[in-house]
């Protein structure tokens, strides 16, 4: 009895050092983590809106979003006193998850280009998401609903679905039907 009351002490010592060596690290790693997070959203914001120099948050009270996908943060991107255009961050869900996009929409509602951040799709299928050659299909489409085509050739509002990931083709495209959303309630706003 002696020896069971003694183990289970030890083990109760030994998991409260380590939970603590844990906590320590975290509250030590956490500011560094936020910062490169910052960073790494702010180059995707420059990547798909070259032309604003400068971004400035929105106020959710400004904006809204009519779909299921949620919308992380909507920035205003401007040159000077010229908005150029917003990046919306939003998150539609995938075949194997979340799937984290920035999307750029210039000022004259065209989109600008399409970020495709953290995903957890099927490598070889969903995962060629991030690939340009798909992508890329959104750049300079208008800012208005887009659909997803499977066969032949995707004309002014359709992008063409990666073969064999239709799901995460359209989760994707949700995803910016989203931000493209957003952009219209603004646009409204800002009227």
């Amino acid at each position: 009895m002696n020896s069971i009351l003694k183990l289970g002490l030890n083990l109760f010592v030994i998991c409260a050092v380590a939970a603590g060596l844990l906590a320590g690290t975290n509250q030590i790693t956490a500011p560094l983590i936020e910062k490169r997070n910052e960073q790494a959203n702010n180059e995707a914001r420059q990547t798909v809106l070259s032309d604003a120099k400068e971004f400035k948050l929105l106020d959710p009270s400004k904006y809204k979003a009519a779909s299921d996908v949620e919308v992380v943060e909507v920035y205003e991107g401007v040159n000077g006193s010229d908005v150029s255009g917003y990046t919306i961050k939003v998150l539609p869900k995938g075949y194997g998850g979340e799937i984290e996009l920035m999307v750029g929409i210039k000022a004259d509602g065209t989109i600008s280009g399409v970020n495709i951040g953290n995903v957890s799709e099927t490598p070889g299928l969903g995962a060629r998401s991030k690939e340009e050659a798909f992508y890329g299909q959104y750049e300079n489409k208008p800012a208005t609903e887009l659909t997803v085509v499977k066969g032949g050739n995707a004309g002014g509002t359709e992008i063409q679905a990666i073969s064999g990931a239709t799901i995460t083709s359209k989760a994707v495209t949700r995803g910016v039907n989203a931000a493209v959303d957003v952009y219209d309630s603004i646009s409204k706003w800002n009227r």
